[in-house]
C-alpha cells in the first residue's frame, strides 16, 4: 500500500501542464497545507449519503445538503441515499462546538479530512472547518473509468491568512443580488471569508436608508438594495462562511450622496449621479458639524444592520478641489493651523472613526486613511503595494493587500497569483510585524461590466487569488495553477456562476447567427490591453471616458479577461525552445497556428455584416499575419534551416505593429510567437 506522506507543493513540480484533470494529483484549489495519499478509492454513486455527528445545527443541515446538491449537478447522479446514519454513511462531518455567532477574522477554519474505500471522516473545531472541508470533498470527485470516485487521502488543512476577500463594486455599474448570491456561491466553494460590499460612489448609494430616504430615492436610478435584501444577503454569507463588510466611500466619491443631501458638500452644486468614471472634486464638507451628526445617524443605522464588527469608509482619491474652493473651508484650516487638504483629510478620518467605535465597529479604509493620529484599531487596505502595507505594518496598524489583485484590470491570473502580501519590504518585516498583514482582497471595480459579464472578470481567476491566500507561501507552480484552475472553473458553472456560460450568447449577439466557429478562434485569442490600456484607447478613439450609459456589447465586452488558449499555446512555445515538446505537442501548435492563419477570410463576412464588429477587421486580419509568422518560424526551427538575412526583424516589426490595440482588443499569441520568431532568426 502506497502511504506517502508528500509536500504538495514539491509534488505539483513535477507535474505536466495540460487544461485536463491529472489522474496523479486531485485538482484541488486551493491547495490543503498537507496531504497524503493512500491507496484505494471510494465509490461515489447514487446510494451516497451523509451524517452528522458532535455538534449539530441547521446551518451544518443546510451546507450538507447544498453539498449533496452540487454534487448531483457535477456529477449527473441521482442521489437517493438516505442521510443521517453514521454507520453506513458516505461521509460522516464532526464539529466539536459552534462557531462564533457573529463570524470573527482569525475564527478557526482548519479541518481534518480522511477518505479510504470504506467512506469518509471530515472533522472541524466549528462549522467553519466543516464548511472548507466540504469543498476540498467535492474538488476530490473525479470521474473514472468504472465511475466517480474520490482517492484514498488523508488532509490536514488550514488557511495562511485570516482575511481572504472579495469586494464588488455595485455602483458604478448596478448588480442585483441574483450577481451578488451566485458570486457568495463561488466564494465558498474556493474558501474565501470576507466579502466587501461596495454599495457607494460618484454612480449611486445602493443601500435603502430609513433614515434618510432621499439616499436611495435620488441617488441611485431606482437601483438600490432595501435593508430587507441586505439582511437576505447577510444570512447566505453567514450559511457559507463568509463575513459581510459595507463599504461607503467619503469624504470623495461621494457625489450620489449629494444628489438627495447637498448640504453635506463642499461645493455649491447642484448635484447630480456622475455618468462617466474618474476621480470627480465633489467631497463632503469636513468643517461642518452638521456633516458629522448626518454621519453619526447614517453609520449608526448601517452598523445595526450589518452585523460584522468592520466598517469600511473608502477614504481615497481625495482631490481636493471643492475644500480649495471653498472660501469657509479655507478660512476654518486657517484658524485650526491645517497646513494643507492631506492635514484635513486627516481631520475628517478622525472624527469618522470615533463616530464608528461609538457604534461598536473596527474602521477600515484604502491607504490615504493613515495618518498619526488615527488609533492602532483601524485596518487598512492597501491599493497602493508592498511599500504601504509595510509602512503600515511598522507603525502599528493591521492591513490587507489589494494591489496586484485588481480583477478588473485584464491581468492574468499568473500575475495575480505570484502577487505575494509580504513581499518587497513587507518581506522585510519582523515576525510580529508580519502578523499584522491580515491577508487581501480581490477587487471588482465595475466600469466596465454589467450583471452578465461581471462573473466572467471575476472567475476563474479569483480562485488562484484564493489559493494565493489560503495556501502555503511556496504555492507557486504557475503550470499546476492554470490547470487546476480550469478545473475549478468547469466546477463553478455547476454552481450558477456565468463566466462560462455567456460567451457563446455573447458571440451570437455579435454575429446573429449560431453559426460562431470563425468570431470564436478570433475571441479566443485576444483580451483587452492590460491595467487601465482599454480606457486609454477609448479615450483616444471617442475623445471621453466610459460612461455608465454605454452600451456594453462589443467584441471586447464579449472576450474573456485571458486567453486561456494563448496560454497553453505560450507553455508549448516554451517546451519547443526548452527542447521539451513532445512530436504531439509540435503538431497541435501546426494545428492550431493554421487554424488562425486561415481563419481571417471565413469570419470577414461576418465582420463587415456587423456594426458591431467594424472594428475587428484589422484584429482579424493581424492574428493571420502573426499566426503566418508563427508557422514560418516553426518550419525553420524543425527543419533546423536558417531564414534568410532580415526576415527574422521583418517579422518582429510586424508583430509589434500588430501589438496595438484594435477594436480596444490585442492579439494575445503575439508574444509567443515573437519567441519562435527569435529562435527562429538565431539559428
Amino acid at each position: 500500500m502506497r502511504n506517502l506522506l508528500l509536500s504538495v507543493i514539491a509534488a505539483l513540480m513535477f507535474m505536466p501542464f495540460a487544461f485536463s484533470q491529472n489522474q496523479n494529483v486531485p485538482n484541488l484549489m486551493p491547495l490543503p497545507k498537507s496531504i497524503q495519499y493512500q491507496s484505494g478509492q471510494l465509490t461515489i454513486d447514487s446510494s451516497f449519503s451523509t451524517a452528522i455527528t458532535g455538534h449539530n445545527e441547521e446551518r451544518l443541515q443546510r451546507a450538507l445538503a447544498r453539498m449533496t446538491t452540487t454534487l448531483g449537478r457535477q456529477t449527473g447522479l441521482t442521489i437517493n441515499g438516505k442521510s443521517g446514519d453514521a454507520a453506513n454513511a458516505t461521509l460522516v462531518i464532526h464539529a466539536d462546538q459552534a462557531s462564533e455567532e457573529v463570524q470573527k477574522v482569525g475564527e478557526d477554519e482548519s479541518y481534518d479530512l480522511t477518505v479510504t474505500a470504506k467512506g469518509a471522516n471530515l472533522k472541524a473545531a466549528n462549522p467553519l472547518g466543516i464548511l472548507r472541508g466540504l469543498q476540498t470533498f467535492l474538488q476530490l470527485v473525479e470521474l473514472t473509468p468504472k465511475g466517480y470516485a474520490v482517492p484514498a487521502v488523508t488532509i490536514k488543512d488550514e488557511p495562511r491568512f485570516p482575511w481572504r476577500g472579495l469586494m464588488i463594486d455595485v455602483s458604478r455599474h448596478w448588480q442585483p443580488i441574483e450577481v451578488i448570491k451566485r458570486n457568495l456561491d463561488g466564494m465558498e466553494a474556493v474558501k474565501l471569508n470576507t466579502f466587501h460590499w461596495h454599495l457607494s460612489d460618484n454612480q449611486g448609494v445602493r443601500v435603502e436608508s430609513k433614515k434618510f430616504p432621499k439616499l436611495q430615492e435620488m441617488g441611485s436610478d431606482g437601483h438600490f438594495f432595501s435593508q430587507e435584501e441586505v439582511k437576505d444577503v447577510i444570512a447566505y454569507g453567514r450559511d457559507r462562511g463568509i463575513r459581510v463588510i459595507p463599504e461607503f466611500d467619503w469624504p470623495g466619491h461621494s457625489t450620489a450622496f449629494f444628489v438627495g443631501h447637498p448640504e453635506l458638500a463642499s461645493g455649491s452644486g447642484p448635484y447630480s449621479i456622475e455618468r462617466e468614471f474618474g476621480i470627480f472634486d465633489p467631497a463632503l464638507d469636513p468643517t461642518k458639524e452638521s456633516t458629522y451628526k448626518f454621519l453619526d445617524a447614517f453609520i449608526g443605522e448601517m452598523a445595526a444592520l450589518f452585523p460584522d464588527p468592520y466598517f469600511h469608509i473608502g477614504g481615497d482619491e481625495v482631490n481636493g478641489k471643492e475644500w480649495d474652493r471653498n472660501p469657509k473651508i479655507q478660512e476654518y484650516m486657517k484658524a485650526h493651523g491645517i497646513k494643507n487638504n492631506d492635514e484635513l483629510q486627516a481631520t475628517f478620518t478622525k472624527r469618522v472613526q470615533e463616530i464608528v467605535a461609538k457604534h461598536h465597529k473596527t474602521m477600515v479604509g484604502w491607504d490615504e486613511i493613515l495618518s498619526p493620529e488615527i488609533p492602532k484599531s483601524i485596518v487598512i487596505q492597501s491599493w497602493r503595494g508592498p511599500v504601504s502595507l509595510a509602512a503600515a505594518a511598522k507603525q502599528g496598524y493591521k492591513g490587507l493587500l489589494s494591489f496586484g489583485f485588481y480583477l478588473d484590470l485584464f491581468q492574468p491570473a499568473s500575475f495575480h497569483y505570484l502577487n505575494e502580501p509580504i513581499s518587497g519590504k513587507a518581506a522585510e518585516l519582523n515576525d510580529e510585524e508580519k502578523k499584522m498583514i491580515l491577508g487581501g482582497e480581490a477587487c471588482m471595480w465595475s466600469e466596465l461590466v454589467t450583471p452578465d459579464t461581471i462573473d466572467s472578470r471575476i472567475w476563474p481567476r479569483m480562485a488562484a487569488i484564493a489559493e494565493r491566500l489560503w495556501s502555503p507561501q511556496n504555492t507557486r507552480d504557475v503550470r499546476s495553477m492554470y490547470t487546476r484552475m480550469e478545473a475549478e472553473s468547469m466546477r463553478l458553472e455547476w454552481l450558477g456562476l456565468k463566466h462560462r456560460s455567456y460567451y457563446q450568447p455573447a458571440l451570437e449577439r455579435l454575429v446573429e447567427s449560431n453559426d460562431i466557429a470563425a468570431i470564436k478562434t478570433l475571441a479566443d485569442v485576444v483580451s483587452a490591453p492590460q491595467e487601465y490600456g482599454r480606457e486609454g484607447v477609448h479615450v483616444a478613439q471617442t475623445g471621453h471616458v466610459y460612461r455608465s450609459t454605454e452600451s456594453y456589447n462589443r467584441l471586447v465586452d464579449a472576450t474573456k479577461p485571458e486567453s486561456i488558449t494563448a496560454v497553453e499555446f505560450g507553455f508549448m512555445v516554451d517546451d519547443l525552445l526548452a527542447k521539451k515538446a513532445t512530436p504531439a505537442e509540435i503538431e497541435k501548435m501546426k494545428t492550431m497556428l493554421t487554424a488562425w492563419r486561415d481563419n481571417d477570410p471565413k469570419l470577414q463576412p461576418q465582420l463587415q455584416a456587423s456594426f458591431l464588429l467594424k472594428e475587428a477587421v484589422p484584429l482579424s486580419q493581424t492574428l493571420s499575419a502573426t499566426a503566418n509568422s508563427g508557422l514560418m518560424a516553426l518550419e525553420y526551427l524543425q527543419n533546423g534551416s536558417k531564414p534568410a538575412p532580415g526576415w527574422a526583424s521583418q517579422q518582429m516589426a510586424a508583430i509589434d505593429a500588430g501589438k496595438k490595440a484594435q477594436g480596444e482588443l490585442l492579439v494575445a499569441i503575439a508574444p509567443a510567437v515573437q519567441k519562435l520568431v527569435k529562435a527562429a532568426g538565431a539559428q
